[in-house]
């Protein structure tokens, strides 16, 4: 399974879902945004050197931390120096090693937020309840379409309680075509966010762990993230 996780801009808790959801799938979770690096780096090789042909892909997995993470350099010289060519063929590669793969793609329309969703057998497209938001987001999904990578989830990041308005998550559900699930705003997700942690690890009883595990069935539960969809 490769899973595309994105968003129709910045600011949406995209990595925090994308890191998440890997800790619950024991996935390996890549760092595709190749300008603005967000999940936790270490020293090593990274997707730089990866794209760059300095590096393997399988080698620069970093396992000594809480999740699987292949890290994505943070320097001018590391961005300019990456082939996008060769991304596709590095994240299958990934894939055949540890079988489950969650790639953090870029927020947006920018050439480089197209290439993670070619690369995946689905997606999974994180909003805001806010218009903006989800107007945004449903431009990247025209985009996953045009791409021919299905939408596999939806989720409503940061919503104010649960359970949210029922009504609400079903019109997006259809607006969207793709199930939707609601995550919690919480001091618990902030705090894991600022010791780069997976919530679990800091809070295993928490309200947000309980929806990060739903959504974690959910896409396991997924027939596009059951195998190689699109002949991948």
């Amino acid at each position: 399974m490769i899973l595309a996780v994105t968003a129709g801009k910045g600011g949406v808790g995209k990595s925090t879902v994308a890191y998440n959801l890997a800790a619950e799938l024991d996935a390996v979770v890549i760092d595709a945004d190749l300008g603005m690096a967000d999940l936790p780096a270490s020293r090593g090789p990274d997707l730089h050197d990866v794209l760059a042909g300095r590096a393997d892909p399988v080698e620069a997995v970093r396992e000594d931390g809480p999740v699987a993470l292949l890290p994505c350099g943070r320097s001018l010289g590391g961005f300019r120096a990456a082939d996008p060519a060769v991304f596709v063929e590095s994240v299958r590669a990934v894939r055949r090693h540890y079988g489950r793969v969650i790639i953090d793609s870029p927020a947006g329309l920018a050439g480089d937020a197209g290439l993670p969703v070619l690369a995946a057998d689905a997606c999974l497209l994180v909003v805001r309840p806010t218009r903006a938001a989800i107007a945004d987001g449903v431009r990247t999904r025209e985009l996953a379409r045009v791409i021919g990578t299905p939408l596999a989830q939806v989720v409503l990041n940061r919503v104010a309680t649960l359970p949210e308005d029922e009504a609400r998550t079903d019109r997006l559900a259809s607006r969207l075509g793709a199930p939707v699930t609601p995550v919690p705003d919480s001091d618990v997700v902030a705090r894991a966010q600022q010791a780069g942690r997976p919530i679990r690890s800091i809070a295993p009883d928490s309200q947000a762990v309980d929806q990060f595990v739903s959504l974690a069935e959910s896409v396991e539960s997924a027939p596009d993230c059951s195998g190689s969809s699109n002949g991948r």
